[in-house]
């Protein structure tokens, strides 16, 4: 297939973007207090700008550190930020690409209400989204007046940096668009009430910038045109607003759904599918003639498949080109099977930033946000390295390892690489995991590396004494618990169910533990092979592995496949036609079962790595699973550390 439309140039006002590829813009949690870009973002946005892309928009950043309530995304209330968003703008522009300055006024009701003590804003007295005791504090006119103000000062303050157009941050239910929605909006004065006073507010903040920055700079304004809830923006309400914001001189809009009530949509896990929110755009095409800008977990397919549909102009990627920064160079070079897939796993992006505070990354991208610290080199003393292990731990080291110029021999046992992340991915909801593994089967091949399977080692090898270093990683394998009847015909541990689909017989189905995997398990066997499936699990929820974000989305997906949920269950014992089950108050239940899946975890599986660390621990590293139970990014990241310190 050939991408060649998405190398068309295309206009947005007077500004020509040289392609159809936008990055989205994500924060990434990482300036400094005073409201400064910190080094590395600067280079994660260089890195991507000369990978090729189109357009770039920067994470919101604020009007000034009261708003922003904690955010790290910089502020622009002050000159002192212009010199890291010069160094910014300039690095982008170096490579053709153009880069846009997305301003925002705060996240109004979706703030932590903690952060400083305060309240957050809002359009009206709306319960905090985190904490709904919390009564947001309505904005007065005079804060408003103030806020448009605090609009032209950050406009004149991106224009002076060198960006090339400002985008206005009304996006998933944040502050502005708190105003544009009768549903947070409860205002009796020129501010609330009909669609035209609904968009007062937005349409004060595309004149406050115009002032400043004339009609040479683009304005484009982000807005969710589906907020997806009882009571939200629907796709009719939102034609009423970007009429208005047509009206009032917008260049482009920026077109997906969702907000925090319908959080995964924000945030899209892989349970979502791919181009889950182009469906907004078709709609959108009949009501307004700017050009439309659209995300929603785009892949390299459904950006020419939207672009070919004519009812979107640009395409925008964002966890994408976190992933694989020179996703568009390789599509124009015609090597689209060298584009790293992103998992849409939000472990690494916003589960870092949300989960720990911390600055963005990337479960299949080491490198992002650390471009200079991390770079690949090649050596000057090339070594023999053995890779023991196919999965992703392995995978990795075998391949960072070959790029900067050592001897890479990799031993896997079974008949495929892989491991257990090769196994798993049978759903149509893990399709990236994969094209990951399919990715890393490609790279491996291109860099020569020297690939044995069926080839168990024991640590008696010769190769292990002669070369320099071994890396490690023999994956996990599944516990089983001493239940009476687990070692039945029937029973069939999650991995084997992956493996053979054949050996899940019957219409109904047990599955024996509550984690990511059996949850995972339990939806593919439901949805996709149309079984009846019970999740049996002793904790009092399952999916407590589950990234928050994604577990919305699995939820949702096993209650619409009426998956049955036994939590505070414990399986007593499996039969041939059932498992005997017992609740918390001592009652116990037959639940009828064809065949019992076997889900209740893994263990690191460390017969080889102990033997060989025996006799070589001084040259041997152990990544993966081998060294701690984790999840892919995990093992990824473990493996590039171990052949970039090689």
């Amino acid at each position: 297939m050939g991408y060649e439309k998405l190398f068309t140039p295309f206009k947005i006002g007077n500004m020509e973007v040289k392609n159809r590829l936008v990055m989205s813009p994500m924060g990434t949690n990482s300036a400094f207090t005073n409201g400064r870009k910190d080094s590395q973002e600067i280079d994660y946005f260089i890195e991507r700008a000369k990978g090729g892309i189109g357009m770039i928009i920067t994470g919101c950043q604020m009007l000034n550190e009261q708003i922003a309530q904690g955010s790290m995304e910089g502020y622009l209330d002050t000159y002192t930020v212009l010199p890291s968003l010069t160094s910014v703008c300039d690095g982008v522009h170096r490579y053709g690409a153009k880069i846009t300055c997305q301003i925002s006024p705060g996240t109004g009701r979706n703030a932590f209400p903690d952060t400083f003590g305060n309240p957050p804003i809002s359009s009206s007295e709306t319960p905090s989204v985190f904490n709904p005791e919390i009564k947001c504090h309505a904005l007065t006119i005079e804060e408003i007046q103030q806020m448009m103000e605090g609009f032209k000062f950050a406009a004149g303050v991106a224009r002076d940096a060198g960006y090339d157009a400002i985008e206005i941050h009304a996006h998933a239910g944040y502050l502005i668009d708190q105003f544009m929605s009768p549903v947070w909006n409860k205002r009796t004065d020129e501010y609330g009430g009909s669609p035209e006073n609904c968009a007062r507010f937005p349409r004060e903040i595309i004149r406050a910038i115009r002032s400043v920055v004339g009609n040479d700079m683009p304005i484009l304004f982000r807005i969710s045109l589906d907020h997806r809830f009882e009571g939200g923006r629907t796709m009719e309400d939102s034609m009423k607003i970007i009429k208005l914001l047509e009206e009032e001189g917008v260049d482009a809009l920026d077109i997906d759904a969702g907000c925090y009530e319908t959080l995964d949509y924000i945030f899209p896990p892989s349970y979502l599918g791919e181009s889950c929110m182009s469906y907004v755009c078709e709609e959108a095409r009949k009501n307004v003639r700017v050009p439309l800008l659209n995300a929603g977990t785009h892949n390299p397919d459904t950006a020419l498949a939207l672009i070919e549909s004519g009812n979107a102009d640009f395409v925008m990627m964002g966890r994408a080109m976190i992933a694989d920064p020179e996703l568009p160079n390789k599509l124009l070079e015609g090597r689209r099977e060298d584009v790293r897939p992103c998992l849409r796993c939000n472990e690494y992006c916003i589960g870092r930033i949300w989960n720990y505070h911390t600055k963005l990354s990337c479960a299949v991208n080491p490198q992002a946000m650390e471009e200079v610290r991390f770079q690949i080199c090649k050596t000057d003393s090339p070594k023999n390295v053995v890779v023991i292990g196919g999965g992703p731990g392995g995978l990795e080291a075998a391949r960072v390892a070959a790029i900067e110029g050592h001897k890479v021999t990799l031993f896997e046992k079974s008949g495929r690489l892989g491991g257990v992340m090769g196994a798993i991915c049978t759903a149509s909801f893990k399709a990236n995991i994969a094209a990951f593994t399919k990715w890393y089967e490609v790279q491996l091949e291109k860099l020569g590396v020297d690939i044995q399977l069926n080839t168990e080692i024991t640590g008696n090898e010769e190769i292990l004494a002669s070369c320099d270093r071994i890396i490690i990683g023999c994956g996990a394998k599944p516990v089983t618990p001493p239940i009476p009847g687990i070692d039945g015909a029937h029973v069939v541990t999650i991995l084997d169910a992956h493996k053979d689909a054949s050996r899940i017989q019957g219409e109904h189905i047990v599955v024996c533990g509550g984690g990511v995997s059996g949850c995972d398990g339990a939806l593919e066997m439901a949805a996709e092979m149309g079984k009846k499936v019970t999740i049996v699990e002793m904790l009092p929820e399952v999916a407590r592995d589950a990234m928050f974000i994604n577990k919305i989305s699995l939820m949702n997906g096993l209650a619409k496949n009426q998956v049955r949920i036994l939590t505070d269950t414990k399986v007593v014992s499996i039969q041939e036609d059932g498992v005997t089950v017992e609740k918390q108050d001592g009652t116990q239940e037959v639940l009828k079962a064809d065949t019992v899946i076997s889900a209740f975890g893994m263990k690191p599986d460390l017969t080889t790595v102990e033997a060989v660390k025996a006799k070589y621990h001084t040259k041997t590293r152990v990544v993966g699973d081998s060294k701690k139970l984790g999840k892919i990014g995990d093992a990824v990241r473990e493996g590039f550390y171990a052949a970039t310190s090689l």
